[in-house]
């Protein structure tokens, strides 16, 4: 066998073996979007409901919390990141990245120190290696993160926004919005804005209409445990959003990947049938050659 076609059969085994490799990385990118998908809608309600029940206790009431109240002077935000723990999801974790830098920026530009929390890897890299400084950071679960997890994140920053670190809180996530789109988006959470403030159907929740309520003990003391739970539902949402859309972009990167693969087998066979063609030419060639070579020499022994 020519040395060419070696290298050509070699290439073709090696790429076999990448393309089977992807192909099962995307059968379960496609098998845990669906699992990322249930979890989020499983998530919706409550959020909804939790939603209402904080915009009730802000509107229908004169209690003045920390969580809602607007500071004219702020000086310092928060910016929690949301990005994968693993790559081969194409451009998931760089979109978010840019959304967040983006936000950093205006956010600077408004005269406004910025603080970086990040959860998952490939976002702390990104900023470790430009040394870009990090204030807190969470890794290990992008993929699928539960409420203890989001509970863990939202704890720490409204530590730091009740102690008056950060003025507010912002939010970068990715949403999904099909299998095949998933948006970068970025909300405030802190201070709680009420005419920014959505349910899952796109309704603003202060143009809602609420019954009477009367709060035991206080409004305050309502809102003192509604608004932790509404940060952390609004983290956790965005949490599983950002995981089914990791799972949508990654399978949509493996599948594209086999399919390469697949293509570069095809050209690599045509390359190699050619070389074995051309191989069993120069021998037909040599032999044709050879007996001549013989014919010849007998003629002129004769």
């Amino acid at each position: 066998m020519g040395a060419q076609l070696r290298v050509y059969k070699r290439r073709i085994r090696s790429v076999t073996a990448t393309k089977k490799i992807t192909k099962a990385m995307e059968m379960i990118s496609a098998s845990r979007i669906i699992k990322a998908q249930r979890a989020v809608a499983a998530s919706t309600p409550y959020a909804d409901e939790l939603t209402r029940a904080v915009t009730a206790v802000a509107t229908r009431s004169n209690a003045k919390h920390p969580l809602t109240t607007e500071n004219p002077q702020a000086k310092t935000a928060a910016v929690l990141l949301i990005t994968a723990d693993r790559g081969l999801a194409g451009g998931y974790s760089s979109n978010a990245i840019k959304q967040a830098s983006v936000l950093t920026a205006r956010l600077q530009a408004e005269g406004k120190t910025v603080v970086t929390y990040i959860a998952g890897r490939k976002g702390v890299s990104y900023y470790g290696f430009r040394n870009l400084a990090v204030a807190g950071s969470w890794t290990g679960f992008s993929d699928k993160p539960t409420y203890g997890d989001a509970k863990t994140v939202a704890g720490e920053l409204i530590d730091a926004f009740v102690s008056e670190r950060v003025d507010e809180l912002h939010l970068v996530s990715t949403e999904f919005v099909s299998m095949l789109t998933q948006s970068p988006v970025e909300a405030r959470l802190l201070p709680l804005k009420l005419d920014e403030v959505q349910t899952s159907d796109g309704a603003a929740a202060k143009n809602q209409i609420f019954p009477l309520y009367d709060f035991e003990p206080s409004a305050e003391g309502v809102l003192d445990a509604l608004l932790p739970r509404y940060v952390e539902s609004r983290i956790y949402n965005a949490m599983l959003q950002s995981a089914a859309s990791e799972h949508a972009a990654r399978r949509r990167a493996m599948k594209s990947a086999t399919d390469n693969a697949g293509e570069l087998i095809k050209s690599l066979t045509r390359l190699a049938n050619s070389a074995r063609q051309a191989e069993i030419t120069q021998e037909i060639s040599e032999i044709v050659g050879g007996a001549n070579a013989l014919a010849d020499a007998s003629r002129g022994s004769e």
